[in-house]
């Protein structure tokens, strides 16, 4: 099981320090102390190029209507990976995975834009890198999910930061991340300004009538224009790559410099970002090894490799590509560089909180097959998020089209409750809309996958188990993850009592009630969440569910009130949601809004009270994106 060394490492003073006593010599060091201080770098500059939402839509990956000719010839002179993937499907959580190489289920970092701490033994990978002699620069992006001085681990961190402002001789690791293929550029007033400058054709270089819509999105004007708004989109993004490519030429550095390209989540419309199907997870990943370093790769130039690998992986593999050891509480396994180890048998996927949306689901996949568990299956995929619903037409156009009628049975789904498991075949059904996990010849493959996914939950002892408002009154002075590891959190346990309670089986109703009287209030919250799915069979436990109502803990009183609404108990469950929302923290405020918009009660607070509540960001973030949305589509409607 992986876990954190109870002594932090080194800090940089400290590094030093020993390195001036003679203490530590790193081989940066070594050659240096040698003399060979004006030679050529004896270490690789590294280069990042990260772009965003946008799953392998490229000509190098077999994509025929891709126009990306510098990407694809990236992609004949380095290696190209068929098997990459981001380890959450949006990019706050991924980027800490990125930062730290370890999971962002297992830190208490995956639900989006949390600043939650996390152990001073996990140590940025630039850090490493600096300590080692690299000057790091990052253009520009944070955003790392946790609190931290988001600029503070760089040498230079901005829409400036650039690695030729490094000490002749050194070498660099360099980050440039691109927007130009983010889902808010297809905003129409982006479009207008760039069809205006000339960046953009008047016209879409595809027809839309003539794109080839994927079989779950109805056949609606607005999302084949959003469609062909993002190949266009993608073809300025090769001109921006192609540009910082030739830079690297041009500076004469491009000899020198192992080149990853790769996007930080998939995308861009409608059940891709955000979700853990292969739309939103697999990620095109290109990676140029020069002459002078083809020791380092594992393939020659031009070929292709079917190798899992997913972000958790890629800051163990910087670190083996720099002669740097990797820490061993990272959880990735690097796949270049001398310290390269066997791959994994899976990728390891989690959903958590998308902005003010609560949800809950875990996958594995193995590059064909995936595994998907939804914790929250009463929730539809489709829970309304305020920025995509502003920026992207083809969302309320596909919301509309259900609500009129116009979706056949695939095209329904994204607006229903969940299946609580999923197999896909993605060789044979790439688009993931055959649900393969009732099918008998596949029960052999899907028991083999959910116990591998268990494993992997446990291995990582999972933080999504706990509900997010309950981080603080568990943790108290340490983090999360501390909590998460020590004897006070019964993983196993909790796993298996959360599989049961998520069921909707009424033969799990007797672990049901045992664990609605659990000690531990973990426990306790799956006790209320399994009758929250069938409140139907649950009126024996009702006196328990109301005593859990009024518990100080507000994911206890949530979970409870959302059982006790379904069943004849509705004025106190909303009087409790209410109370929630009015007198708790904006994690525990947005949690109950979540149940209360599921429940369809938006009148338990005054238009007033929600106008407060919107307008109130000194407390609540996401909650109030929740108050918004009541306001402008029930309440001034």
């Amino acid at each position: 099981m992986t876990h954190v060394t109870d002594k932090p490492l080194p800090r940089r003073r400290d590094f030093l320090a020993m390195a001036a006593a003679g203490c530590l010599m790193t081989p940066m060091m070594a050659r240096r102390a040698g003399g060979d201080e004006g030679a050529e770098p004896e270490r690789p500059n590294i280069l990042w190029i990260t772009t965003e939402d946008h799953s392998p839509y490229l000509g190098c990956y077999g994509d025929p209507l891709a126009n990306t000719p510098h990407i694809d010839q990236l992609a004949r002179e380095g290696l190209r990976y068929t098997n990459a993937f981001a380890n959450a499907p949006v990019c706050a959580p991924t980027r800490f995975t990125l930062l730290t190489g370890t999971y962002a289920a297992s830190m208490g970092t995956l639900h989006m834009r949390s600043r939650n701490p996390i152990p001073d033994a996990i140590r940025p990978y630039p850090e490493l890198l600096r300590e080692a002699g690299y000057y790091c620069t990052n253009n520009s992006k944070t955003d790392y999910n946790y609190a931290t001085n988001d600029g503070s681990h760089w040498d230079e961190s901005s829409n400036q930061a650039h690695y030729r402002n490094r000490a002749e001789g050194q070498p660099f690791f360099a980050i440039f991340n691109y927007t130009i293929s983010h889902e808010g550029q297809i905003r129409d007033n982006n479009v207008a300004q760039r069809q205006e400058n000339g960046m953009l054709p008047p016209e879409p270089r595809i027809a839309p009538e003539d794109f080839p819509l994927p079989p779950y999105h109805p056949d609606e004007p607005e999302i084949r224009e959003d469609w062909v708004l993002f190949y266009d989109l993608m073809d300025l993004l090769d001109q921006q790559v192609h540009q910082r490519l030739q830079e690297l030429e041009d500076n004469g550095l491009a000899e020198d410099t192992i080149v990853f390209f790769y996007s930080d989540h998939g995308g861009i419309l409608a059940r891709s970002k955000r979700f853990l199907y292969d739309t939103g997870t697999r990620v095109p990943l290109i990676v140029r090894v020069p002459e002078k370093w083809r020791h380092l790769a594992e393939a020659p130039p031009g070929e292709s490799t079917d190798r899992v690998v997913s972000f958790v992986d890629f800051a163990p593999t910087l670190l083996s590509l720099a002669e740097v050891p990797i820490p061993s509480y990272m959880q990735g396994k690097a796949f270049l560089g001398p310290q390269t180890t066997a791959a994994p048998q899976y990728a390891f996927l989690y959903r958590g909180r998308m902005d003010e949306r609560c949800d809950f689901s875990r996958a594995i996949t193995d590059g064909r097959y995936r595994y998907v568990r939804h914790y929250m299956p009463q929730r539809i995929f489709g829970q309304h998020l305020n920025y995509p619903h502003e920026v992207q037409q083809n969302w309320t156009a596909w919301e509309a089209a259900y609500r009129a009628g116009r979706c056949n049975a695939v095209q329904s789904v994204f607006w229903e409750p969940k299946p609580v498991e999923e197999l896909f075949d993605t060789e044979l059904d790439p688009w993931e809309v055959i649900n393969l996990a009732g099918e008998s010849a596949f029960e052999s493959l899907l028991k083999t996958m959910r116990t591998a996914l268990k494993d992997k939950l446990l291995a990582v002892r999972d933080t999504g188990f706990i509900p997010e408002s309950m981080f603080k009154y568990l943790a108290g002075d340490e983090t999360i993850r501390d909590y998460a590891l020590s004897n006070e959190y019964p993983m196993d346990l909790i796993l298996r009592i959360a599989d049961q309670a998520t069921q909707r089986d009424i033969a799990q109703l007797p672990v049901i009630e045992t664990a609605l009287r659990d000690r531990h209030p973990v426990i306790r919250y799956w006790g209320a969440m399994g009758c929250a799915l069938q409140p139907e069979n649950i009126g024996a436990m009702k006196s328990t569910l109301m005593e859990m109502s009024r518990e100080d803990l507000p994911a206890n009183r949530i979970a409870a009130a959302e059982a006790l609404a379904q069943m004849d108990e509705q004025d106190h469950a909303l009087a409790m949601l209410r109370e929630v929302v009015l007198d708790e923290d904006d994690a525990a405020a947005t949690e109950a809004m979540n149940v209360l918009d599921y429940l369809e009660e938006r009148t338990v607070f005054s238009p007033e009270e929600l106008e407060q509540i919107a307008a109130d960001n000194q407390r609540y973030n996401y909650a109030q994106r929740i108050a918004q949305y009541w306001l402008d589509n029930f309440v001034r409607a």
